[in-house]
């Protein structure tokens, strides 16, 4: 019987010196700091250790703490970022797609199919062979 995971939620934070401090919410006492987030998500699994028996495997959602602006500006940029990705899935889907059109369709070669679409030969070779 596998016994159930529990979820804390992680609060960072930057100090005046530039530490990331973190505390988990719901569990009086248990915090820590470190230089860089990586650093510091370390040691408050093992402050949390301290408290409870089963901090190996619990789950720590992060939240990090930032001004507006620049809390607003990432957001933004997750934002885009996931619209590029799917931009960049879509348009990897069509040159697939295009390249089988070209290659099969028409019979060109491989170079012919690059030249055709800004691909080096190399490239359009793998997605000729793409399911």
């Amino acid at each position: 019987m596998t016994k159930a995971v529990n979820t804390y939620t992680v609060t960072y934070k930057r100090d005046e010196a530039g530490w990331w401090v973190a505390s988990v919410q719901g569990v009086p006492g248990c915090h820590t700091q470190g230089r860089s987030l990586a650093e510091t998500r370390r040691h408050i699994r093992e402050a949390l250790g301290l408290f409870v028996s089963h901090a190996d495997r619990a789950e720590l959602v992060d939240e990090v703490k930032l001004p507006t602006a620049v809390r607003d500006r990432v957001k933004r940029y997750l934002a885009v970022r996931q619209r590029a990705e799917e931009e960049q899935a879509h348009a990897l889907a069509l040159a697939t797609e295009t390249v089988q059109s070209l290659r099969k369709e028409l019979q060109l070669s491989v170079r012919d199919a690059g030249e055709v679409l800004g691909l080096s030969f190399q490239r359009v070779q793998q997605l000729s062979s793409d399911p």
